[in-house]
């Protein structure tokens, strides 16, 4: 197991920066994710990190050793990549083994050791039966688990993974996820694993980087990001729908503040204190789906109307029309809402956060 840190590190492809000055700790034995979007600089640092790409910029090391120049065999890492990258022609134990056999006398390995190695990782992914096939004979989700054998065969010190459930389907994603993390808890090796899906990150990371433009936007533990980002960014990544956004204006210090046509009174709630220097301005109303409350009683802070009701079982997604914005609510249960009705909304006041409209951030 090690521990890895970046320190400034940039990457630059001719003009275009695809990692800027990013700067992250990840801990021994921690199961660490680069959250972002398509091209946010995720996989340019995961690559930096195992030594496929070297940085113009800043340093990169493994248990407090400068590694920027050092070839992945010397780093001690393994990747699995997001095709997989299998050899067509070698059988699953020759894919699994290979890593061991090229370096074997290096490595001063006996056949057995080899074999014994081989036979280990792949009874602890459950594929010991398919050691004599050939990729072509297996699923996706074999396919997925062979990957990760030959990564796992030769007890690297860091584990990457570079959205290694993107190709399978989303029954098989979800089994293959407490597949990795069962693992990566078993063995205990330092994992870095990049995903787009923010459902992926929360449900399998000790921590998350989220990324954007080549720039860490906010590291912390998933509940962390998920309650208090930092910024617009991280608020609307995380979750699923992410958080409603709307215009508001400060109308005084109490504070009130008017959204659409609706005045709301947040005197007495600490966490908006800093609304006191934004009164007379614009700022942007945070609310996450299911802090939108859709009531019965008297007791609410605006009406809305139903455009689109979304029934998931065990849940309904409610997509109302609030004066101009276009806001969605999460509901528990199964309730159909006729479009064009009219409801009543009620906002968790604790957990509405404000954000300054010119930079994004949360105020």
């Amino acid at each position: 197991m090690s521990r890895v840190s970046l320190i400034e590190v940039t990457k630059r492809y001719g003009k275009v920066e695809a990692v800027s000055k990013v700067s992250l700790d990840v801990e021994d034995g921690e199961f660490f994710v680069l959250l972002g979007p398509s091209g946010s600089g995720k996989t340019t640092t995961l690559r930096l990190i195992a030594g496929l790409e070297v940085p113009e910029e800043g340093e990169i090391r493994i248990d407090d050793v400068v590694v920027n120049h050092k070839t992945p065999k010397e780093r001690n890492v393994a990747m699995v990549f997001q095709n997989y990258a299998l050899y067509p022609h070698m059988s699953v134990y020759d894919n699994i083994a290979f890593p061991l056999t090229v370096r074997r006398k290096e490595l001063r390995l006996s056949k057995e050791d080899i074999d014994r190695k081989v036979r280990e990782v792949a009874e602890l992914l459950k594929i010991s039966e398919l050691l004599d096939r050939k990729p072509a004979q297996l699923s996706g989700g074999q396919q997925q688990r062979v990957a990760l054998a030959r990564a796992l065969v030769r007890e690297p010190n860091v584990w990457l993974l570079d959205e290694p459930l993107s190709n399978i389907d989303a029954k098989l994603r979800t089994e293959m996820r407490a597949e990795i993390k069962r693992l990566q808890l078993r063995l205990k090796v330092t994992t870095i694993y990049v995903t787009h899906d923010q459902v992926e990150a929360m449900t399998l990371a000790d921590r998350i980087a989220v990324m954007n433009y080549g720039k860490v936007f906010q590291v912390g533990k998933p509940l962390e990001l998920y309650n208090n980002p930092r910024n617009m960014f991280v608020a609307s990544f995380i979750g699923s729908p992410g958080m409603n956004f709307m215009r508001a204006r400060v109308e005084s210090s109490d504070p009130k503040v008017r959204v659409g046509d609706y005045v709301l009174n947040l005197s007495g709630l600490p966490e908006v204190s800093g609304l006191r220097d934004y009164v007379g301005r614009e700022v942007v109303f945070g609310v996450r789906p299911e802090d939108v409350l859709l009531v019965d009683d008297g007791s609410y802070d605006a009406d809305a109307e139903v455009v689109v009701s979304e029934p998931l079982g065990s849940e309904t997604i409610v997509t109302l029309k609030l004066s101009d914005n276009v806001i969605k609510s999460r509901t528990h249960g199964s309730k159909l809402y006729s479009i064009g009705s009219r409801v009543r909304v009620r906002f968790v006041k604790e957990r509405i956060k404000f954000f300054d409209p010119n930079t994004g951030e949360l105020i």
